[in-house]
């Protein structure tokens, strides 16, 4: 209890930029990050030259919700362009900035009767998936729709689960409350050995593109954009090469 008080303290003293921890003089940059990044930005984060780096990971859509509601963020990186876009579309972030690709796969914990997107189909079969306004949710209704006559509408009626972001679809996962979810192929590479994926035919790939911006409010925009652009080429865009993500396009 102690445990989740204190994370949850953290957790918002880097949303809110407050005066939490010691000072060593350097700027506080708060990065507001797709979840699917955490393991990736959270190997960088102590990298980064000339301030501290406080992130939050979450659903894009929640935060993107948090920045137009005033949260005192630096930068946004989300898990699609068409968030980052609206955002700079109101003022609220500089130029999107597209600095990484993602592969959506079917993913499978071990023992799972499913082995391809076929046996999504059956009575019975459990799936989870992220709900319609997170990207990962988006991409899987993208890819669903692909698919011919009703396969579509049979496959969403066995889903059980619409996860508010990635990693709570893999949660679903490996504690055995789902067959089969919609995930990228980084999610599986970070479950070390948890999960399995099944590639999904061309045809039904999505265009999956991260980007991200400097927040309009930020008081460090200069370190922001030093820290955006390391995310295309730098300490973030090599950990991100290292959980398996794909460069810009």
């Amino acid at each position: 209890m102690r445990r989740a008080a204190a994370a949850a303290l953290l957790a918002a003293c880097a949303l809110l930029a407050a005066g939490c921890g010691g000072d060593d003089g350097s700027p506080r940059l708060v990065v507001s990050a797709a979840a699917s990044m955490r393991d990736a930005l959270t190997a960088c984060a102590t990298r980064f030259e000339g301030a501290r780096v406080r992130q939050s990971f979450a659903g894009s859509d929640e935060l993107a919700a948090q920045i137009r509601q005033g949260a005192k963020v630096d930068v946004y990186a989300a898990a699609n362009t068409k968030l980052p876009e609206q955002l700079h579309d109101d003022g609220l972030i500089g130029p999107p900035v597209e600095f990484a690709t993602n592969e959506l796969v079917l993913a499978v914990p071990a023992g799972s009767r499913v082995r391809s997107i076929d046996d999504l189909i059956k009575p019975g079969t459990k799936l989870a998936v992220g709900s319609a306004s997170v990207p990962i949710g988006s991409y899987t209704r993208e890819t669903l729709a692909k698919l011919p006559g009703g396969e579509e509408e049979a496959i969403l009626a066995n889903v059980r689960s619409n996860e508010p972001d990635v990693k709570g679809i893999v949660g679903k996962l490996t504690q055995g409350a789902a067959d089969a979810g919609f995930v990228y192929v980084t999610d599986v590479k970070a479950a070390n050995g948890e999960l399995q994926a099944i590639a999904l035919p061309k045809r039904l790939q999505p265009r999956v593109t991260y980007a991200a911006g400097v927040v309009a409010r930020s008081k460090h925009a200069d370190v922001a954009k030093r820290y955006v652009r390391g995310l295309v080429k730098g300490d973030c865009a090599e950990s991100l090469g290292k959980a398996g993500f794909g460069p810009a396009p």
